[in-house]
């Protein structure tokens, strides 16, 4: 892997500063007890309330990523520890019955992960995420999961009731055309041709797929709209979605530091391009703008995602009403403590 970089914690009083040479980063896996399994979203520009994250950092390692200052929250940094301090949630599937049995919950929308991907290599040994998406079929829950992974493909089983007892859409998180662009700015995630193989496996099989290009970054990708939409088209994809690169808080230093090691030539276009549609800046947090674009130049963004979605035949709307599914089953032995 690659060296150790965390840009200065805010949420720490004293920061650490190497005198010798940086060593090489390690995986260090933590376990959690966690007290809840869902996030509740305040945030008004987003199309769900409710997202599921078994795993906390994320292997993938996307120089883009903006759960990163999430990160800080535990004492760690948002540069490599993100990528190599891992954190299991261990009782998630418990935690998320307990939810479910609460006479308050009333079967909204479950978004795997809205943070960092549920089908991270961890997947691999504790499949958190496969037994938490169980306690959503057996409760007949709607699901919506955005993942990078193929990993997802050994959960087809699952996935396949849930598309036929309640509601599921999966996103493939597809932001580049080339394997070789994408391997540098997500360095540790699988190849785009796997997620397009992985696409494709799950919508043969009928489970609605859709692909989301995000981020988009000016100056490196936005010339791969057309061929993306094509590609994932072909490969069953029926929604596509896109936003704005987003650098909040401590994004942007580790955007700027990986960037600039792997695209020396572009990097300062890059930045050009990210104020210019920023007014200026390179960051904007402001619900409704954060994840657009201002001008000219994004217009052309937009238009060029927008006829390439309508020559595709794409729906690109995501406040689509989903159905009401959820269901207790059995005998309804609500726990009286948790119970509102």
């Amino acid at each position: 892997m690659k060296v150790i970089s965390n840009p200065a914690n805010r949420f720490l009083s004293e920061q650490r500063e190497l005198l010798d040479p940086t060593t090489q980063t390690t995986i260090t896996v933590y376990h959690e007890d966690a007290k809840n399994i869902l996030s509740r979203n305040e945030s008004p520009d987003l199309p769900f309330r409710w997202s599921l994250n078994p795993y906390r950092g994320c292997f993938h390692a996307c120089a883009y990523c903006y759960a990163r200052p999430s990160h800080e929250y535990w004492g760690f940094g948002a540069g490599t520890d993100f990528d190599a301090k891992l954190v299991v949630k261990t009782n998630a599937p418990e935690q998320l019955r307990r939810i479910f049995n609460k006479r308050s919950w009333k079967g909204e929308l479950v978004v795997f992960s809205g943070n960092t991907d549920c089908y991270q290599p961890l997947e691999s040994t504790y499949r958190l995420t496969r037994a938490c998406l169980k306690v959503c079929h057996e409760y007949k829950n709607p699901v919506g999961i955005i993942t990078k992974s193929p990993l997802i493909t050994q959960d087809r089983d699952i996935l396949q009731q849930l598309h036929e007892d309640a509601w599921i859409r999966v996103y493939f998180s597809i932001p580049f055309a080339k394997n070789e662009t994408a391997r540098k700015v997500e360095t540790q995630a699988p190849s785009i041709s796997r997620r397009f193989e992985a696409m494709e496996q799950l919508s043969q099989m009928g489970i609605p797929t859709a692909v989301s290009l995000a981020p988009i970054i000016p100056g490196l990708n936005e010339q791969d709209i057309p061929a993306i939409l094509k590609r994932a088209h072909e490969a069953g994809a029926t929604a596509a979605t896109y936003s704005l690169l987003r650098l909040n808080g401590n994004v942007e230093a580790v955007f700027i530091e990986r960037m600039t090691r792997q695209f020396p030539g572009q990097i300062q276009k890059i930045i050009h391009r990210v104020r210019e549609l920023r007014n200026g800046s390179l960051s904007e947090e402001k619900f409704f703008a954060r994840q657009n674009g201002h001008g000219p130049t994004w217009q052309m963004i937009e238009q060029l995602f927008q006829l390439s979605c309508k020559k595709l035949g794409y729906h690109t709307k995501t406040d689509q009403p989903i159905p009401q599914t959820f269901r207790r089953p059995g005998p309804q032995q609500i726990d009286l403590f948790h119970n509102i």
